[in-house]
């Protein structure tokens, strides 16, 4: 399983919300390519980034900082947050990102996906944020009408590889990831799921690792010291269950 360390953007600072409310922010570091720099020291060999205001907002306000990291970092970096056209796409990919995330526009372009796939294959993930069983939109504002079990065969139709899966009730609030949910999905469909929100200890991620999911996004946990990055690279690299 890879471990992604998460770098949330806001005004070009390393930010964390508490379940997506933007009125529920820390700010833990203004300089996020330092961020970037002691994930690699640590060993980390995948980053995840989000562009918060990208996410509400539908623009890329932070896409210059996440590129110059992307470029930057030997680890690979796979960016969210208003990836709403194909001209995104190619910015992001021409800026050295290796994987962008649909998140809004998979839900309300129809064709989007499929096309956004044909163009630029395995460099494309889908993000399913879920709240309350449905697909959350908008930087999690508000609640599309696809039950996300629903949506995500529909993506594997579409061929998407990747789904970056997360319980926005769990996110940031350092209480347990939903390991249901993930064991559910994986029975569902036969994509590579990244489980998000809520990984909060080592614990987690052995759960998470012996569900045999592809990756895990870790934010909070690091940024507070609940888990040190170190020893949880060590663990899902010598695959101890």
């Amino acid at each position: 399983m890879i471990l992604f360390p998460a770098i949330d953007i806001y005004n070009n600072m390393a930010v964390r919300l508490l379940r997506g409310e933007y009125n529920q922010m820390t700010v833990y570091n203004p300089n996020p390519a330092a961020v970037a720099k002691q994930l690699e020291a640590a060993g980390a060999t995948h980053i995840h980034m989000v562009d918060l205001e990208g996410a509400r907002d539908g623009d890329t306000p932070n896409r210059d900082i996440i590129c110059a990291i992307a470029s930057s970092t030997p680890c690979f970096v796979q960016v969210g947050g208003g990836i709403r056209s194909l001209g995104t796409i190619e910015r992001y990919v021409e800026g050295g990102v290796d994987r962008v995330i649909l998140g809004t526009a998979a839900v309300t372009q129809e064709g989007f996906v499929k096309e956004a796939v044909k163009r630029y294959g395995d460099k494309i993930a889908v993000g399913v944020d879920i709240k309350d069983g449905k697909v959350a939109i908008k930087g999690w504002r508000e609640t599309s009408e696809w039950g996300y079990e629903a949506f995500c065969r529909r993506m594997e139709e579409k061929g998407v590889k990747t789904l970056i899966c997360t319980d926005i009730s769990k996110d940031g609030a350092m209480k347990g990831t939903n390991h249901a949910l993930y064991r559910d999905l994986s029975q569902q469909v036969s994509m590579q799921i990244i489980a998000s929100g809520g990984v909060s200890s080592l614990e987690d991620i052995k759960t998470l690792q012996s569900l045999g999911l592809h990756g895990a996004i870790m934010g909070k946990a690091y940024y507070t010291g609940a888990i040190d990055l170190k020893k949880a690279l060590e663990l899902v690299r010598n695959q101890t269950i």
